[in-house]
């Protein structure tokens, strides 16, 4: 029977010690996408191909997003592959006038995402109220997943708008 080596004591300290020193990111800035196809090789990165009329938030940062290389700040609305400067500067501002937008934009998107900044925040049942009454599905989300989940629904072909606040907003 064969005997199982050990490791050596003196190794596991040093192991620790190298693990330790490594501090993650406060958190990313670059979101990842579905654009991704794997071979028994390597990995390639499809984003190059994005059509030039889809919109692809790339980076968020605590002020604003960048999309399609351009850097926007503050909140913001889209809608398909419309994208507009919105006023809400916090998740408590939202109200139904400032989704007024969704009142004459047809087609209506099937869902639509919510990004409440750094921390999820219930939404106020009179705008979930009013937002199923058109027959829009909702998703409410930090802003961070909010325009991820963006890019994968935008990117699979539907219908999706999304009215982010930026990530560093806490209220």
């Amino acid at each position: 029977m064969a005997a199982r080596q050990r490791v050596p004591a003196v190794l596991l300290p040093t192991l620790v010690k190298s693990l330790r020193k490594e501090t993650p990111s406060k958190y990313p800035t670059v979101l990842p996408s579905l654009r991704r196809t794997f071979s028994l090789y390597d990995q390639i990165n499809l984003l190059d191909n994005v059509p030039e009329d889809q919109l692809r938030f790339q980076e968020y940062d605590d002020t604003g997003f960048k999309v399609n290389g351009v850097k926007y700040e503050g909140s913001l609305l889209c809608v398909g592959n419309l994208l507009l400067n919105w006023v809400p500067q916090k998740f408590s501002d939202i109200s139904v006038e400032s989704l007024s937008l969704f009142k004459v934009v047809r087609p209506l998107p099937e869902i639509l995402v919510f990004g409440c900044g750094r921390y999820i925040q219930p939404l106020n049942p009179e705008l979930r109220s009013v937002i199923r009454s058109t027959g829009m599905k909702l998703e409410v989300l930090d802003s961070r997943n909010a325009a991820s989940t963006y890019n994968i629904l935008n990117e699979e072909g539907r219908m999706v708008a999304v009215a982010l606040v930026p990530y560093g907003v806490t209220s």
